[in-house]
């Protein structure tokens, strides 16, 4: 058992937590004449070591996935859907959400494609809701800043939002919300070829390059912004904000974190910013989820595919849902960190 402990810790600490990469780059500063505890140097560290952290883990896991995702094209996980109705098919769209799209704006022309073809719309809107909240980066990306326990408790609980969602949407009978010219447009019944596995992997690396490059900025921003909050921004100022004293600060994280667009890449490092000024768990994850789940252009775009009263049920729904996740963690931080 001690071994197995010991080999966890090694992966946790030194393959997705890189603290190596954190020592080297502490030595190279100060060699540089820059110390690294400073102001000025945590910040350039940060920068530095979230930057390359994040977009080595993103590569990895967009080749991974995406070589997945090769053996699930749009018409065959149609068909597979299809078999199912009930629940059961809203627990298979949540999970087909962890390997699909990484950004909730790539999330909605699945959506649509899915929709059009006949699925239930409950169905396509737990899909919707897991695309772009518990993908296999996520999982990965938290494990490394939070550990084990956060990352699979974040990820369960993102498919359980997803899966009550989409259940909870197909009840209220919204099917009629939709706009007409989605459901009109059916689908075209083409299997897609069988691939050989270096053609899969030509496909993966062509979705590495693709998604890095629409990625990359956002990781930036993400990443400058979490190091002036790591290291500018005196805690007492974030505590009185977004601290556990305040009770609203679940609400509050969720409603700064709606109107903003990146993905899970962008927003780890200003969650583990937040989270190392004593910001609670479930804030700092209320956050990121109403970032990547409800962000302004996705809204803007799922609008053009259902009417209002179908796009503020979806918007309520995940609005509170992460609320109520957010207070969750936060009373239960002590089981997982």
């Amino acid at each position: 058992m001690q071994v197995i402990s010991a080999v966890w810790a090694f992966v946790q600490d030194q393959l997705l937590g890189m603290g190596w990469l954190y020592r080297l780059t502490g030595k190279l500063l100060s060699l540089a004449g820059l110390d690294p505890d400073s102001m000025v140097g945590g910040s350039v560290r940060f920068f530095i070591f979230d930057t390359i952290k994040i977009l080595t883990l993103l590569s990895l896991l967009i080749f991974v996935v995406s070589f997945i995702q090769s053996y699930f094209p749009p018409e065959r996980t149609r068909k597979v859907l299809g078999r199912f109705r009930g629940l059961t098919a809203n627990v298979l769209a949540a999970l087909l959400g962890t390997v699909t799209p990484f950004c909730s704006c790539s999330s909605i022309p699945l959506f649509i494609g899915f929709t059009s073809a006949g699925l239930p719309v409950g169905v396509t809107f737990s899909f919707l809701i897991s695309s772009p909240l518990v993908d296999l980066g996520s999982l990965v990306l938290l494990m490394s800043v939070f550990g084990a326990k956060v990352a699979v408790a974040y990820v369960l609980i993102g498919l359980v939002l997803a899966v009550i969602g989409g259940s909870m949407i197909e009840r209220l009978g919204m099917d009629r919300y939709v706009e007409s010219f989605v459901k009109a447009a059916g689908t075209v019944d083409i299997e897609s070829p069988d691939l050989s596995r270096a053609e899969r992997a030509e496909y993966a690396w062509d979705q590495v390059k693709s998604i890095f490059r629409k990625v990359f900025l956002y990781v930036l921003v993400g990443v400058g912004i979490g190091a002036v909050i790591h290291n500018w921004i005196p805690e007492d100022v974030i505590q009185a904000v977004l601290g556990n004293r305040n009770p609203f600060s679940v609400i509050i994280a969720t409603i700064i974190g709606a109107p903003m667009y990146a993905d899970i890449f962008g927003t780890i490092p200003i969650a583990e910013a937040l989270f190392a000024k004593g910001v609670g768990l479930g804030t700092v994850l209320s956050f990121m989820m109403a970032v990547t789940a409800l962000s302004a252009p996705s809204i803007i775009m799922l609008r053009r595919a259902v009417k209002p009263r179908l796009l503020v049920v979806f918007v309520g729904i995940v609005t509170v849902g992460i609320a109520i996740i957010g207070y969750l963690f936060n009373a239960f931080q002590f089981l997982l960190v």
